[in-house]
């Protein structure tokens, strides 16, 4: 069953709770463009929501056992909305009952009509119910749509990472290889699982290997693969990680990592694209796309011969350079709260956001160690927030954003409030007319403060 409102993809559903039999039929007999589904009872009503997600659901409030008043149907408007939000109930209201339409429309009914029924009257409210009910369904879709639209999972909203994710997707269709260089934590391998997922390549398999992380002893084996009994513990023979990828994409961590003896293989494989497995003489032709990465200065390894300029010829047909994270405008921000999200749900925690002396931090800290410093703090702080917002000492970044507060002065001087005032309840040992005495105002005055700034007094 499809949850528009339609059966199957056929007419729209249309939900009609109604003791009174003769108005059923007539109500079906006039609307014969929708699927009609028909209910007695409330109980009858909120299974049939439940088995057909009809769009909309005209509802008389006079049901069984209370025909004669308004009980059940308020009962089973709150079950509908309850079940369905998004559906759009239309409550009958008889001669006299206006009021408790009124109070259904309050209660999240979105409209009412009149008994005696004008067939007419109603039908033009049935329909515009259904297009207001696909008009919301369709802003849901595309604001879904947009939400996950950012390249590869990325959240950003800075012009620097707008023009990052533009060139990405441009290259993206082209059978290219691209480097990416940025400073570690910058989002190097979500951006690389991005350009694969924009790929024609998309339906075959990305696979990553951090070059630093493994030993130079064991990364020819990785890449390439080995054939049983090539060396002690080669027990059978496994594919590498080049042959794992084939007709995907191989994502090269640390690039700048690979011994010069092992460049000189792996040119070979960029070159005539076959590669040798680790004690085999087979030729095996595979066909990966490779994106690499690194946060060191390729440029300077060429110079210094520490990397072959062949090699990165062949593996930088396209370079983008990523922005860290305090070269992104906005973007700590937009990330911070979205680390928020994530983790207080994660851990069930009761954080909503930021105080202003935490955001006045994040916009003054450098962040040498990029999204991923920003998410670990930020993880951090959902642990240590006494209250719903985290503050720049949750953070640990007490007293490191002096810039930013200079910018911000309602900011500022709420981190001086806020220092003020865990000073004076110190003094006080928590005593709030003591505390209140010594800061120069009323106790009501810091009681609204300590509210204010979500403090615990």
């Amino acid at each position: 069953m499809s949850g528009d409102g339609s059966s199957g993809g056929a007419r729209p559903v249309l939900l009609i709770v109604e003791d009174d039999i003769g108005l059923q039929r007539q109500l079906r007999w006039v609307y014969d463009g929708y699927e009609i589904v028909v209910a007695s009872d409330r109980a009858q009503a909120i299974d049939a929501v439940r088995a057909h997600e009809p769009a909309v659901v005209t509802l008389d409030l006079g049901l069984p056992p209370d025909p004669d008043g308004v009980t059940e149907g308020f009962a089973t408007l709150r079950e509908i909305l309850a079940l369905k939000p998004d559906t759009k109930v239309i409550v009958a209201s008889g001669h006299g009952a206006r009021q408790s339409a009124l109070t259904a429309i309050a209660d999240g009914a979105w409209d009412f009509y009149a008994k005696p029924i004008d067939i007419d009257a109603l039908g033009l409210i049935v329909a515009r119910a259904f297009h207001v009910h696909a008009l919301e369904a369709e802003n849901r879709r595309l604001a879904a749509r947009n939400a996950n639209a950012g390249f590869g999972g990325l959240i950003a909203a800075s012009p620097e990472m707008a023009a990052v994710t533009r060139l990405l997707e441009r290259v993206a269709p082209a059978d290219v290889s691209v480097m990416l260089l940025g400073a570690s934590g910058t989002g190097k391998e979500l951006l690389a699982r991005g350009l694969h997922d924009a790929s024609p390549r998309a339906q075959g398999r990305f696979v990553a290997i951090n070059c630093a992380a493994i030993p130079e002893t064991l990364l020819e084996s990785e890449l390439f693969g080995h054939e049983k009994g090539a060396f002690t513990g080669a027990i059978k023979t496994t594919e590498g990680k080049i042959e794992q990828a084939a007709g995907g994409t191989l994502f090269l961590d640390e690039i700048g990592d690979v011994p010069l003896a092992l460049q000189v293989k792996l040119l070979r494989f960029l070159q005539e694209r076959v590669i040798e497995r680790v004690g085999g003489r087979k030729a095996i032709a595979v066909d990966t796309r490779i994106v690499c990465a690194t946060h060191q200065n390729v440029d300077a390894m060429v110079a210094a011969g520490r990397f072959r300029e062949d090699l990165y010829y062949r593996l930088a047909e396209i370079v983008v350079r990523i922005p860290t994270l305090a070269e992104r405008s906005g973007d700590a921000g937009v990330l911070a709260r979205h680390f928020i999200l994530k983790h207080a749900k994660a851990m069930n925690a009761g954080v909503t956001g930021l105080a202003a002396d935490a955001r006045a931090a994040i916009d003054g800290w450098g962040w040498p160690g990029n999204v991923r410093e920003l998410e670990n703090r930020i993880k951090r702080a959902v642990i240590m927030a006494d209250g719903k917002l985290i503050t720049a000492a949750d953070l640990d970044l007490d007293g490191t954003a002096d810039d930013a507060d200079a910018l911000n002065l309602r900011a500022a001087r709420e981190v001086a409030d806020r220092k003020a005032i865990r000073r004076a309840l110190a003094r006080a040992e928590g005593n709030i007319s003591g505390a209140a005495r010594m800061l120069g105002i009323s106790r009501p005055t810091l009681y609204d403060l300590l509210k204010s700034y979500d403090l615990h007094g």
